[in-house]
């Protein structure tokens, strides 16, 4: 990779804006700095390692939680505090334990009521 400078990132930032997670990445990507070029080459052409880490994971807690259908805060209220792998996330769907059950249901509600104060917020802009 190069070295730090104007033009680069951290390699926690690269992760993220690959969205992978950055203990389960190269050491040379976790120890080096990553330029804007080198992060748009492994975004065009990703390399086996990250199409392996995006398939099979493990996957950071925002993807974690995107995939199970509920919020970060209902991983950690689930008991979930570390990455998961994809047969990981897919057991827990296929289980479906209670605490899963109860913050999907609690993850679409809030999400039903900012979809409603949206369109609440719109009506208003438009003087109606």
């Amino acid at each position: 990779m190069s070295r730090p400078n104007t033009q680069s990132m951290k390699p926690a930032t690269a992760a993220k804006k690959l969205d992978v997670y950055l203990p389960a990445t190269p050491a040379e990507f976790q120890e080096n700095a990553i330029t804007r070029a080198e992060l748009a080459a492994l975004q065009a052409d990703p390399p086996q390692w990250l199409q392996d880490l995006r398939k099979h994971g493990p996957h950071p807690k925002n993807l974690v939680a995107a995939k199970l259908g509920v919020s970060i805060a209902g991983l950690a209220r689930g008991g979930v505090s570390d990455a998961l792998t994809t047969e990981q996330i897919e057991q827990l769907l296929a289980d479906k334990p209670d605490w899963l059950v109860a913050e999907r249901e609690s993850y679409q509600e809030v999400l039903r009521e900012q979809r409603r104060l949206k369109a609440v917020r719109a009506q208003k802009a438009r003087g109606s």
